[in-house]
């Protein structure tokens, strides 16, 4: 019998080559005023932004170069909510996504984003309401055009990257079109693929995890086994590989939005926040040392938690294995995630400022909601383990 679970709401999906020409009418839904936020060069010097000017909308344009603030997000809504928009239209990566959610958010109640960030300021009850908002995604990573989460960021050595996070915030169409995704450079395909393994590994072993999760959490893996090493190695396949990537993205939003993510996304919000790290790269160099320790606490203290069994299917999955105990299974796993690592030349934490004197900084504030569904509890020690393995 199954256990009892809920699912979110979900933002109505298009996906497919092609896709973006159906924004027009989708847009056409809301009205002709359009807020469109996008990223500083890729789509705005694309021939689908030239054909989608001529479309006639009223557009104006916010763009967002790296990834989102809370000030950025306070400066948008003060200078554009006079705009009286009809829909925010999001293209871009998953910092893009995100900004433009959290846009949408709060043009018309106006007031600033950290009444309603998690674990900083009041936290009050975000209580709308948001401007429709469709997300168009340009990488194939975070998967933020399926889920209710805009995440915000303040660098430095007191920084801290936290979430504004509500249903209201969804997306009302998520078009997923994978030709938008063809500039991708080798390490952002990198990253981004690394990342979206990530969200579906951690939601497919998440405490939290439930037969709906699980389903598209194991579809999503192996679109990414086939895809993400075919795009990457830019061959005769890759053009079938980005498609697979661009489904496993959107697949890993929707399960992490369901069912929680784990140590991985614990420690990328501190390192993120602290260091100048990519939140893909601190996913993609992390993923492997976290998966090991894991699979050792659970072994050591809980041999019976369902998540090693489920780790072990992973690893045959992966590996391509038909026979086998649990335990080869597992090595298997881990034997092709640090074979990922290394093929695509993840950075170590320590390229980007990192040392052990930080080690006690970056553990303290790793505990946020990620963390709380890993599927065994890490200690301080555990959590250090993780991150010596990747300085």
């Amino acid at each position: 019998m199954f256990a009892p679970f809920s699912i979110a709401r979900l933002p109505r999906i298009e996906f497919g080559a092609g896709s973006i020409k159906k924004l027009p009418a989708i847009l056409d839904r809301y009205g002709k005023r359009v807020l469109l936020v996008s990223g500083g060069h890729s789509f705005l010097g694309s021939p689908h932004w030239e054909w989608l000017r001529a479309q006639g909308f009223g557009q104006d344009i916010f763009t967002v170069t790296g990834e989102p603030s809370p000030q950025l997000v306070d400066e948008a809504v003060a200078n554009l909510r006079d705009g009286r928009f009809d829909v925010v239209l999001g293209i871009g990566g998953g910092s893009v996504l995100d900004a433009a959610k959290a846009i949408a958010g709060l043009l018309r109640p106006g007031n600033s984003v950290m009444d309603h960030l998690e674990g900083v300021g009041p936290e009050l009850p975000y209580r709308g309401p948001a401007t429709p908002f469709v997300a168009v995604p340009t990488t194939a990573g975070t998967g933020s055009e399926a889920t209710r989460n805009a995440v915000l960021s303040v660098p430095g050595a007191n920084g801290f990257k936290k979430s504004f996070r509500d249903e209201q915030l969804v997306a009302e169409y998520a078009v997923v079109d994978p030709d938008l995704l063809a500039s991708c450079p080798p390490p952002l395909i990198a990253a981004n693929g690394m990342d979206a393994f990530t969200q579906l590994l951690e939601s497919f072993v998440s405490s939290k995890a439930n037969p709906f999760t699980d389903a598209l959490a194991w579809s999503g893996m192996e679109a990414v086994r086939d895809g993400l090493p075919a795009w990457y190695g830019n061959g005769p396949e890759a053009p079938a590989g980005r498609e697979k990537m661009a489904y496993a993205a959107l697949l890993s939003g929707i399960t992490l939005a369901q069912a929680g993510l784990g140590s991985v996304h614990g420690l990328a919000a501190p390192l993120g926040a602290f260091f100048p790290i990519p939140h893909g790269v601190a996913c993609g160099t992390l993923l492997a040392a976290a998966t090991r320790v894991n699979i050792e606490v659970m072994t050591a203290r809980e041999p019976a938690n369902p998540a090693l069994a489920k780790y072990a299917r992973v690893g045959r999955l992966l590996h391509g294995m038909k026979h086998g105990d649990d335990i080869a299974a597992r090595s298997a796993l881990l034997q092709s995630l640090e074979g990922w690592t290394e093929r695509m030349d993840m950075p170590r934490l320590g390229a980007f400022g990192a040392s052990a004197a930080d080690l006690p900084r970056i553990v303290a504030n790793c505990r946020g909601s990620s963390m709380k569904t890993n599927p065994v509890a890490l200690s301080d020690n555990d959590v250090g383990k993780i991150l010596r393995a990747r300085l």
